[in-house]
């Protein structure tokens, strides 16, 4: 069991107490789109009842020209907030508003041009913004102060101010985005003056009990704001005693693999570029930056690197770890493993979070572990197929009290998420086949292991229910989604493999050369690449996509891919398709229908890695149909896609057998 000394304690900010040394930072979520409604109270409401001690609401716009997610400027949100808080306040956890205006970071929504410090285009939109006259100047700083006054009187504790990232106040602070010649641009003081400013009216429009904190932190841009001049800033408003605490972050929109880090990064990432503020200031100071654990963030604070630890993705992937964790109970908890790809990816493309390994997360309102109903009778349930989407259907499953049998044709549990585990920076996938795994015996069902069987084997067992997770299989037959009619010829000679086979039974001899043929667009031809780049081929990745693994982008993790392949013997071919395979060479020519073999390229290859859409395996359910009353396909044997899928409708059939 784990002895915390520091991270169980309380805390005092300004002055409140907060009841633990935890929190959680402001992050999109896009569920309420611009009110604060019952399905976003009631997400961050089961992190409340699971222990954490602050929450800080996402960013919540303060004036008409920056709308976004939350939109506190409008008085009609004061029914939501106040309920908001009430619903924190229950469980003891102490409730902040992050006011924000994103300046030309973000497009207004009646697509007039944004307003910023001078005529720069952030690079997240390339929208030319106005720049600010001292009449708009004083509007928004107005704006930020009568939020702050409205959080207050709605019964919040305090408000977060967001100094970073890129957004307006970091606009004007920083020389990239502030060109003015006014009083509000030159030198340090005048490039400070915005905020100064805005945060005396804030300070002024609240009372000495509310609290008034700022968010800051290096945008790690050339030229831009660095540590030096945060930790200048934080002084400045500290001495000028305008703040409560500091909250630290790092990153910007040209950096925003830095902003949430994906499992590339470890625990703790941001700490470098924290600590040199942390370690400077008088005030309370919070961290964040891919904490998983209460024992990560007992350490932090122990080492003194800050007073409060934030965690985000961990409490979406499991909203009970500080509860679990106080009560002995830190290994039952659900692992955050990083992946972006449900939280972060949503976010990205304007939908609701998600979270990959925990099927509830965004969907409070009507599933959830919390929502689970034991089973009115309890019946004979049979899994087969151990990945992730029968794990979860078994686990799930026994939760509610059936008995469950699992069986699993290999000697492992896992399925594909093993073999994708051995690809570079991705090990950390393994962790929540780990925890199904445990959680599987924890609650005694029957797991058989190197167990195959058909649909004869299954009825034999007479079970009243069964839920097919066969997962897939690879296709190396050469189909590709641009020229289906086309498959690469010569995918059958030696030296042509999966990604599955390079994973998991690298072949002795790869050659010298490889080409990585990526007809998905996912991690699995990147991690392909950079495994054979760390065996000492030269690679070549071709892909028919418009681009390098468009579905890695929105969880953050591209740029960092190719950070690491600076200097490697490293290339890719976008819009380009296999043709033909052959001794030691790899031909390929453009994707585009018009093209010819005309066109073509030869490349060289020893070894070439096919990464195609996998086939389902479903011969145990197609044998099973019309003949269990009660039938289940969930996962890839249904569609080869993505792990969250896989989770989600695991989750629901364990929950609805």
């Amino acid at each position: 069991m784990v002895s915390y000394t520091h991270v169980d304690k309380p805390i005092r900010l300004g002055n409140i107490e907060v009841k633990n040394r935890t929190f959680r930072p402001a992050h999109g979520t896009g569920i309420g789109w611009g009110a604060m409604t019952e399905a976003l109270i009631t997400y961050h409401e089961e992190r409340a009842r699971g222990g954490v001690g602050l929450i800080i609401s996402e960013i919540g716009s303060v004036h008409p020209s920056s709308q976004h997610t939350l939109n506190i400027y409008k008085p009609e949100i004061e029914d939501g907030m106040r309920a908001f808080a009430d619903r924190m306040h229950v469980h003891g956890t102490k409730v902040f508003q992050q006011l924000w205006h994103a300046g030309a970071a973000f497009p207004t929504h009646d697509r007039s041009p944004p307003w910023s410090a001078s005529d720069i285009p952030n690079v997240a939109i390339g929208i030319v913004p106005t720049p600010m006259t001292k009449g708009m100047i004083d509007e928004v700083i107005g704006a930020y102060a009568e939020c702050a006054r409205r959080m207050e009187q709605y019964g919040l504790d305090g408000v977060d101010i967001h100094g970073a990232h890129g957004y307006l106040p970091a606009q004007f602070f920083s020389p990239n985005s502030n060109k003015r010649e006014d009083e509000y641009g030159g030198s340090f003081e005048n490039r400070a003056r915005f905020i100064m400013e805005m945060m005396q009216a804030i300070r002024g429009a609240v009372s000495k009990d509310f609290v008034v904190g700022i968010r800051v932190g290096t945008d790690l841009i050339e030229n831009g704001l660095s540590i030096d001049d945060y930790l200048k800033l934080t002084h400045m408003l500290e001495g000028a005693g305008l703040i409560d605490y500091v909250n630290l972050s790092v990153g910007s929109y040209n950096r925003n693999d830095k902003m949430i880090g994906g499992m590339n990064e470890p625990a703790g990432y941001e700490l470098p570029t924290s600590i040199p503020i942390t370690h400077n200031v008088k005030v309370p100071t919070l961290v964040t930056g891919r904490f998983r654990t209460l024992e990560e963030c007992d350490q932090v604070i122990r080492a003194g690197d800050a007073d409060m630890v934030g965690l985000v993705r961990a409490t979406i992937a499991d909203p009970q770890l500080v509860a679990k964790s106080l009560a002995g109970q830190a290994d039952r908890v659900r692992p955050c493993i990083a992946c972006n790809q449900s939280c972060t990816a949503n976010q990205m493309f304007g939908l609701p979070i998600e979270c990959a390994v925990n099927a509830g997360a965004g969907h409070e309102l009507e599933r959830g572990e919390h929502l689970l109903q034991p089973a009115p009778v309890a019946r004979k349930v049979v899994v087969i197929g151990g990945g992730p989407a029968g794990l979860e259907a078994a686990r799930v499953a026994a939760l509610r009290g059936h008995a469950v049998t699992l069986m699993e044709a290999n000697s492992q549990l896992g399925g594909a998420m093993r073999a994708a585990a051995k690809a570079p920076t991705r090990h950390q996938l393994i962790d929540i086949v780990t925890w199904l795994e445990e959680e599987v015996y924890r609650l005694g069902v029957d797991v058989q292991l190197s167990t195959y069987v058909d649909a004869d084997d299954v009825l034999a067992i007479r079970p009243d229910a069964v839920i097919v997770a066969t997962g897939a299989m690879e296709r190396m037959d050469g189909m590709q989604i641009s020229h289906p009619g086309e498959p690469i010829s010569g995918v059958d000679r030696k030296g042509v493999i999966s990604s599955t086979d390079l994973f998991m039974m690298t072949p002795a001899s790869l050659g010298r050369t490889a080409v990585v043929i990526d007809d998905v667009g996912h991690h699995e031809a990147l991690g392909s690449a950079e495994f054979l780049i760390n065996q000492g081929l030269e690679v070549t990745l071709v892909t028919p996509k418009r681009e390098l693994s468009p579905h890695v982008w929105p969880t953050l993790m591209l740029d960092p891919f190719l950070q690491r392949m600076q200097g490697k013997p490293f290339r890719y071919m976008d819009r380009t398709r296999g043709i033909a395979i052959e001794e030691g060479r790899v031909v390929v020519g453009p994707a585009h229908l018009q093209a010819t073999l005309q066109d073509s390229t030869v490349l060289e290859a020893d070894t070439v890695v096919l990464v195609s859409s996998n086939r389902q395996i479903r011969d145990v359910f197609d044998g099973l149909r019309d003949r269990v009353a009660d039938l289940h396909l969930v996962g890839d044997a249904g569609s080869p896609r993505y792990l969250q899928t896989a989770i989600r409708e695991g989750f629901l059939a364990g929950a609805t057998v």
